[in-house]
């Protein structure tokens, strides 16, 4: 009775979004077990204590804060960026002592240019970060000519570390539980642009070598953010439920797609809420994920453990 009905008479279009009220971003999960996540539309980082199920106001404003973690000694990185509302996006990379609640700004500039919208960063455990730059709303405040990866070493040394033409649009960002990959999410909404997940082999030093692919997403939307479990298996934050825009199918339904590194796809946590964007490990033995989408914060319960570095 309720399959395939059509619209009723007088509706034009299936409704769509007038406006946001949130959207959620950047999750990571705290020692103690608290998760911290964006809401970049009310420029703020909230904080939940899953025990109560509360939720309260960390950071407003946060510099319109996308992508969050924590490095290896338990502090909070956040990829401040440059979305919805540019004239108060920090477009900068931040951390902050939770004991102290010192804020430092690691960079904010690139050869004396404002970076475009960091967006995620990975944290290796002697010290080293990786964050990407890119840019996905108003392309006129860019005053970079690229789209660029980025390692910030313990000394404050910056080494840009891939730009184009190896990837077009770098968005999230993950390491392999040795540390020796690095995993790039590359998505440009574009008609014909990259829906991929590249591997690099990293070096002790930071270098990257090898690109290699592990997934292609094409026509559907691709991976925003991901994590790494202690198996190594990629969880990607991908997909949607009805296309946006010409450059995107809806061939790839929105979840988060358990995949190994050669690519073979495990399964499918279903989300259904657009837009799924990000997601990390959590629990007292790192055995939830949770789960940024929409205006949502969801979490589910896995049988192998997560990697998270400073809980290694």
């Amino acid at each position: 009775m309720f399959q395939n009905l059509n619209l009723p008479p007088g509706v034009a279009a299936p409704p769509t979004s007038a406006t946001f009220i949130a959207f959620t971003e950047g999750p990571a999960c705290d020692k103690n077990g608290d998760v911290y996540f964006t809401d970049i539309v009310n420029n703020r980082i909230l904080k939940l204590d899953p025990a109560t199920g509360r939720y309260s106001t960390f950071r407003e404003p946060s510099g319109r804060a996308n992508g969050l973690l924590f490095d290896a000694q338990g502090r909070l990185l956040a990829c401040e960026g440059n979305e919805f509302c540019p004239n108060d996006g920090n477009r900068r990379v931040t951390r902050t002592d939770l004991k102290t609640g010192n804020i430092e700004v690691l960079i904010d500039r690139w050869e004396g240019k404002r970076l475009n919208a960091p967006n995620d960063i990975a944290a290796c455990s002697n010290g080293q970060l990786f964050f990407t730059d890119p840019c996905y709303f108003d392309r006129t405040t860019m005053e970079l000519d690229h789209e660029s990866v980025y390692r910030i070493d313990p000394n404050g040394k910056v080494t840009r570390v891939l730009t184009q033409p190896q990837i077009q649009r770098p968005n999230g960002v993950a390491l392999s539980p040795d540390e020796r990959t690095l995993y790039v999410v590359d998505s440009c909404p574009v008609a014909g642009g990259h829906r991929k997940i590249w591997a690099f082999d990293l070096a002790q030093d930071g270098t990257l070598s090898s690109q290699s692919l592990v997934i292609d997403f094409a026509p559907g939307r691709g991976g925003d953010g991901m994590c790494v479990d202690s198996q190594g298996t990629l969880y990607i934050a991908a997909g949607v439920s009805r296309a946006r825009n010409p450059h995107e199918t809806n061939d790839v339904q929105p979840g988060v797609y358990a995949v190994r590194p050669d690519g073979k796809v495990l399964g499918r946590i279903p989300v259904y809420e657009d837009v799924i964007t990000n997601c990390t490990w959590g629990g007292a033995d790192l055995k939830t994920l949770y789960i940024t989408a929409g205006k949502t914060l969801y979490h589910v319960q896995v049988d192998v453990p997560g990697w998270v570095v400073h809980r290694k």
